[in-house]
This record gives C-alpha cells, sequence and structure tokens, in this order.
C-alpha cells in the first residue's frame, strides 16, 4: 500500500452527527484541475443528483440511509403487491393440478429463498445493488452489463403483466378499452418514480394496510363460508385429468413459479438502503433483511396458491364463460367480493385493489429498471444520459409488448425466462456462499470499482452462459421431449457447479486486477460497516464515502495523490485516471 495517509484530504463525520467539521471549503472549480475536466465530467456532475438518480451507478452512502431496518422492510415488501402471483397460480394450477402446481411452488420457493439470501445480506450489509454485487462475484466490471440485460428485461416483461392484469381492472369496472388503460397504466407510474427512494418508501407504506384488507378479508370469507371448497381445490386435477403426483408436471409448474427468481434483485434495490447492523439494532437488521430479502418468496408462495384457490372456486362454481377469465385476478376477487356485498360495492373494491396493487410493483419495477439499463448504458458508451431517460426506454418497451397482448402467452414467456435469471441469479449466490466462503477464492468484500476489476471474470461469466444455453435448449426440446420438463434442474444444477470449477481452474486469478485502491484509510468501521469517512472527489468536486473512492492515476499539481469517486471514473472516456494493473 502506498504511503499517502499524510496527504489524504479527509472529511470525518461530525461526532455529534452534523455536518464534517474541521477541514477547509473546496470549491468545485478549485479542485478540478486542468487536466480533469475531461467530457465525463459534465456526466459524473449529472448523475451525482441524487435526488433525481438515487445512486444509480454506486454505493449508497450512509449519509443517505436515513431510514430504520422497518421502513426499508415495508418498503421492499410493498413491491410484492403484484397480482402476477395470482394469474402464475391460477394458470398453473389449471395446467397441472392442484397437487403438482402445490408441489411446484413449494420447489421453487425452497430454490428461490436458499439462493437469494446471500444476495440480500451483501446488500443490506455493503449497501450495493446486486449489479455492484455481480461485478465483484464471479463477471466483471464489463461482464455483468449482460446480467443486467437480463434484469431489464425482468422489470419490463413484469411490468407488460402487471400492467395489462390493471387494465383489465379498468374495463370491467369502468369501461375503458384495454388499448388506452394499457397507456394509462403506464403514464401513472412516471410522475412515482421521479424521486426514487423517498417517494417509493412513502408510497409503500402508506398503501400497504389497505392492500392488506382488500386481498387477506375476500379469502378469509371464501374459506369459513364455503368450507367444501377446500376439498374441491385439493381434488381438482387440471387439464390433463390425471390423478397423483407428476414429476414432469411440478417441474413444468416450478419452472414457471421459477421465472421470479430475479425479483430478488428489486427487494436488493431497495435493502441496499439499510442502515448500519449494530450491536443494538441486530436482531430488526436481521429480520428485516431475511423478511424483505429471500423472504419475499414465502408472501409470493402463499398469493400464487391463494390464486390458485380462486379460480379453482370459480371453475367449480361459475358456468363455462365465467370461469374462461378465472386466471385474470380482477375476475378472482370480484367473483368472491359479489359474495360478501351489493354488485356496485364489490366492482369498486375489485379495481381498486388491482389499481393499488399494480401501482405499487409498477413503480418497483420502472424504478429497478431504470437503475439496470442506466447502469449498463454508462459502462459501455461512459456516458450519462439520466436515469429518466430510462425509465421512459422500460415503460416503452412495457407498452409495445401489452399491446401485443402477451398475457395470453404468459406460461411460455416466464418458462422461458426463467432459465435465464436462474442461471444468472444462482451463479452469483454460489460464487458468494462457495467461492468467497467455503473454498475462499473470491475475495469475501465485494469489489465494484473500475480498475480494481478485470473486465470480464470467467468465472460467472462463463458459468451463467453455459447454464443459461443449456437449460433453454432443454426448455425448448433439443434434448428431447422426456428431458423437457427439467430445464429448471439444468439451469440450477450448472449454475451452482461451474462457478467453484472454473474458480478452481483459473485460481482466482481475474477476480482483482488490483487489491490496493490507493488509499491508506479503513474500509469498514468497528462494527464492520462500510466506513462514512469522505474523501474529496478530484473530477467532480464532491465528497464521496470512503467505500466509494480509489486513488486517481492522475496525481495533484505538487504531486499529491488525489481520489476519485467510482461515478467519476464510470464516465471517463479516456481511461486516464484508471489506476494501472498491479502486477
Amino acid at each position: 500500500m502506498t504511503d499517502d495517509s499524510k496527504t489524504t484530504q479527509v472529511l470525518e463525520p461530525s461526532t455529534a452527527g452534523g455536518s464534517p467539521v474541521g477541514v477547509a471549503v473546496v470549491e468545485p472549480s478549485e479542485a478540478l484541475g486542468a487536466g480533469s475536466r475531461t467530457a465525463g465530467n459534465a456526466d459524473a456532475m449529472s448523475a451525482a443528483k441524487e435526488s433525481l438518480e438515487d445512486y444509480t451507478l454506486r454505493f449508497a452512502p450512509r449519509s443517505y440511509r436515513k431510514w430504520g431496518a422497518g421502513v426499508v422492510a415495508t418498503s421492499a415488501l410493498g413491491g410484492i403487491a403484484y397480482l402476477a402471483d395470482f394469474s402464475i397460480g391460477a394458470n398453473i394450477g389449471i395446467s397441472y393440478g392442484t397437487v403438482n402446481a402445490i408441489f411446484g411452488i413449494v420447489v421453487a420457493a425452497v430454490v428461490i429463498f436458499a439462493t437469494g439470501f446471500p444476495l440480500a445480506y451483501y446488500a443490506a450489509r455493503y449497501n450495493i445493488d446486486l449489479d455492484l454485487i455481480t461485478r465483484g462475484s464471479g463477471f466483471g466490471y464489463y461482464g455483468s452489463v449482460v446480467t443486467n440485460v437480463i434484469f431489464a428485461t425482468f422489470t419490463f416483461i413484469f411490468f407488460a403483466l402487471e400492467g395489462s392484469i390493471m387494465a383489465q381492472g379498468l374495463e370491467l369496472g369502468l369501461g375503458i378499452p384495454q388499448w388506452l388503460g394499457y397507456a394509462a397504466s403506464t403514464l401513472i407510474v412516471i410522475p412515482l418514480v421521479i424521486y426514487g427512494m423517498k417517494a417509493l418508501s412513502k408510497l409503500q407504506v402508506w398503501t400497504t394496510p389497505l392492500w392488506l384488507l382488500l386481498m387477506v378479508v375476500p379469502v378469509g370469507y371464501l374459506v369459513i363460508s364455503h368450507p367444501d371448497s377446500i376439498g374441491e381445490f385439493f381434488a381438482f386435477t387440471g387439464k390433463s385429468g390425471a390423478e397423483g403426483t407428476n414429476l414432469a408436471s411440478v417441474m413444468l409448474a416450478a419452472g414457471v413459479c421459477l421465472s421470479l427468481m430475479a425479483q430478488i434483485a428489486e427487494q436488493i434495490d431497495y435493502l441496499r438502503f439499510m442502515p448500519p447492523k449494530t450491536a443494538e439494532n441486530r436482531g430488526a437488521w436481521w429480520r428485516a433483511v431475511i423478511l424483505a430479502g429471500p423472504g419475499w418468496v414465502i408472501f409470493g408462495a402463499i398469493k400464487q396458491i391463494v390464486g390458485m384457490f380462486i379460480a379453482i372456486y370459480l371453475i367449480a362454481t361459475l358456468d363455462p364463460a365465467a370461469s374462461a377469465h378465472a386466471n385474470e385476478p380482477v375476475h378472482q376477487f370480484l367473483g368472491v367480493y359479489q359474495e360478501m356485498m351489493p354488485a356496485w360495492l364489490a366492482m369498486t373494491l375489485a379495481v381498486v385493489l388491482v389499481v393499488i396493487s399494480q401501482i405499487k410493483i409498477n413503480v418497483t419495477n420502472a424504478y429497478s429498471g431504470s437503475l439496470a439499463w442506466t447502469n449498463s448504458f454508462t459502462r459501455i458508451t461512459k456516458s450519462y444520459p439520466g436515469r429518466m431517460v430510462f425509465v421512459v426506454v422500460n415503460l416503452v418497451i412495457a407498452l409495445v409488448l401489452m399491446e401485443a397482448n402477451m398475457f395470453e402467452f404468459l406460461n411460455t414467456i416466464l418458462g422461458f425466462y426463467a432459465n435465464c435469471a436462474m442461471a444468472w441469479v444462482v451463479t452469483v449466490a454460489s460464487d458468494i456462499a462457495i467461492n468467497k466462503y467455503l473454498l475462499k477464492i473470491s475475495p469475501k468484500v465485494p469489489e465494484f470499482r473500475r480498475g480494481m476489476l478485470y473486465a470480464v471474470n470467467p468465472v460467472g461469466f462463463v458459468s451463467m452462459l453455459v447454464s443459461a444455453v443449456i437449460s433453454i435448449a432443454v426448455f425448448f426440446g433439443a434434448f428431447g421431449s422426456a428431458v423437457q420438463p427439467y430445464s429448471p434442474i439444468f439451469a440450477v444444477g450448472l449454475a451452482l457447479v461451474l462457478p467453484p470449477a472454473l474458480a478452481v481452474l483459473t485460481r482466482g486469478k481475474y477476480y482483482l486486477r488490483r487489491s490496493d485502491d490507493g488509499i491508506d484509510l479503513p474500509m469498514f468501521d468497528a462494527d464492520g460497516n462500510p466506513s462514512d469517512a469522505k474523501l474529496l472527489c478530484h473530477v467532480t468536486g464532491l465528497e464521496f464515502e470512503r467505500p466509494d473512492m480509489v486513488r486517481s492515476a492522475q496525481d495533484g499539481p505538487d504531486g499529491e495523490p488525489q481520489f476519485i469517486s467510482s461515478l467519476a471514473l464510470s464516465t471517463d472516456k479516456s481511461g486516464g485516471l484508471v489506476l494501472p494493473a498491479q502486477k
């Protein structure tokens, strides 16, 4: 490590919790040397507008993370208010029967929980999103771009799915044509996403009690008032009509549910704002991480089973024409509400439930999608157009999917997509759990900064591509119809085994381009949380917390070391500020 401690410009936080003390104010114009005024400087300054950009490209600093663990968890769980689970449960129940569908849901839930836990922990502990985790968990600085595209695809597929459900509700309740409902469900989200976590946390906390009431009460009423519906539910055999458990049907059902695996990335977009873990908040911190991280799938599995239960009830009690809509959540809840109250009130509440649910999830889809697109675009082009540009891009793609009536092809779309999501998430989880903790080949502390990582690390990048390509080939029958239902096993199995195998084969050579970031200050505080000591970025003239900083390859006018934020490095087109690789 270089001996820079004597000249390091450190802005220590005040012990009173106020502004930094004992440090001279440096104007941006003074902090910028002649060589620092690069074309990327304007992009870096634009991205630094935290109120709108919400730490799109980087570590979420402690100075911004003012929410308690409970608020963060509630906000994160607000994002799983989506009604697609009810459709997914209904579709797989109708296709494969109740027993097979339930087993499929349980299999998917176990896989999602197990793989989501290490990712959620890293996000909350180190305050970084899943893209930044992925970079240092076997993919490299540019290698994780492909996983960002996978995640962005997840957000617009599910935005389109949820928007379609909202349009169904608006058509049924208000007579609005579906094409217009698609547009309305898209446009209503934009103003809610502008201010990122600050606005989303309030929206999710305020709307959750009403959402829970509208969802739980009718299901409870149905179970209590129609106890015979439980027996009919478990006796339902689906389209096949075959009784008993069939492994192929279970795996087909699990494959559809596993398409939701990428939901952990949306949970992490909230969990990265968790407060530091201390002895005082340890219990609350862990409960929030587990419940709002991998625990989301518990609520998701319950919703899938409830959606299946209501759909089967409607099929058993309504005429065939009405049961054709049994997989549409608005018809599901309307059917139950109508047994509890007058028709006009039932319709009103069904529409209100659908609208609240879709707004709660689609603000998250739009927000997370904008982060993913922006991150990828900035790394590839070294320019920063602003997060809001990609909010619009994501919503336009989703709107096109809605107008193309993707709802009719739900099982096929989700079954195909699941293979990509599983290959990515399981690869990262395998690197964290096995390569970091068991084999200790992968650096335990996640690294995300440009210059510290190789462009591509074959450990994760190759593992993900191989598992995705093979499982997709299996999904489309390349290895025969007998193997076709088991594509999830190939995706999960290969993504679990390949990262440790390649890490051993490459001896961990491609994880770190540098192990020394040139800053002689500890990265973590006494509790193991990312340090909140601040350093001055010589490119932007702004202060950034220690984990976000590296030494710049450009020294000051008197030969003194200068420091640069990961934000400014990401838009450095010349590469002249990136430290050379260590030999």
